[in-house]
């Protein structure tokens, strides 16, 4: 299997005299962009304690390596994701861990008359995240009064997502909003800071995954609260 790269801040400085301990339960992240999800998720694994999650829960990115680095399509991130389960070297436990695989309904929602099938069969065995029509639009929800002053009324120009120069309007309209290139600009990841901020605003917007056609759409900042309120039961 191709080798992957996990980002997460278990024990990362653990001293001499403190045991390592296990997680009970790990939430693991595979993302479709390559770049804007990583930056995001890495500050969001770093704000772990701040978002007091319970300690004995850790949240790990697997970062596509190599030949799989470039993945995009919404099926063969499933199966890359249903693959890595079975790679014992990853330490996944299908009993108490999660596998949230996070992708774009734009264009692929339009263009595959499975959307629906893919979208159950991913959730058998996986939490799925989606954003129509990009994971702009949830950064979008991270901005001040995202939802009144930004979304709703550029709703229409946001849902066509036209194509302005070499991006896409969402990625146009957050760069003019945060002074940020999302694709090229690391910095991007800082407004998980305001994750909670965006996890109120997302309830503005359609959270359900299944019927995202013609539909602002996001449940990442679903997932995220799900995260934080698990207590282990």
């Amino acid at each position: 299997m191709a080798p992957i790269r996990c980002y997460t801040d278990w024990n990362k400085r653990p001293s001499d005299h403190e045991e390592e301990i296990e997680p009970f339960r790990k939430y693991i992240f595979i993302c479709e962009g390559a770049n804007t999800e990583p930056w995001y998720f890495h500050r969001l694994i770093d704000m772990r304690k701040q978002l007091n999650i319970h300690p004995m829960i850790d949240i790990r990115l697997w970062e596509r390596t190599e030949e799989e680095k470039n993945i995009s399509a919404p099926v063969r991130l499933i199966r890359f994701a249903e693959e890595k389960k079975h790679d014992k070297s990853l330490d996944f436990d299908p009993q108490h861990d999660k596998m949230v695989v996070i992708f774009d309904a734009d264009i692929f929602e339009f263009r595959n008359p499975d959307y629906d099938r893919i979208v159950a069969d991913g959730e058998k065995a996986n939490i799925i995240g989606v954003t129509n029509p990009s994971f702009e639009l949830f950064l979008l929800l991270h901005l001040d009064d995202a939802y009144e002053r930004l979304i709703r009324p550029h709703e229409e120009e946001l849902l066509e997502n036209k194509k302005i120069g070499s991006q896409r309007y969402i990625q146009s309209f957050l760069r003019q909003e945060c002074g940020m290139n999302p694709k090229r600009n690391e910095e991007i990841g800082g407004l998980a800071e305001n994750v909670l901020h965006a996890i109120q605003e997302e309830k503005h917007l359609n959270q359900d995954i299944h019927k995202c056609h013609g539909q602002l759409t996001s449940n990442i900042g679903a997932i995220i609260e799900t995260i934080m309120n698990d207590e282990l039961n």
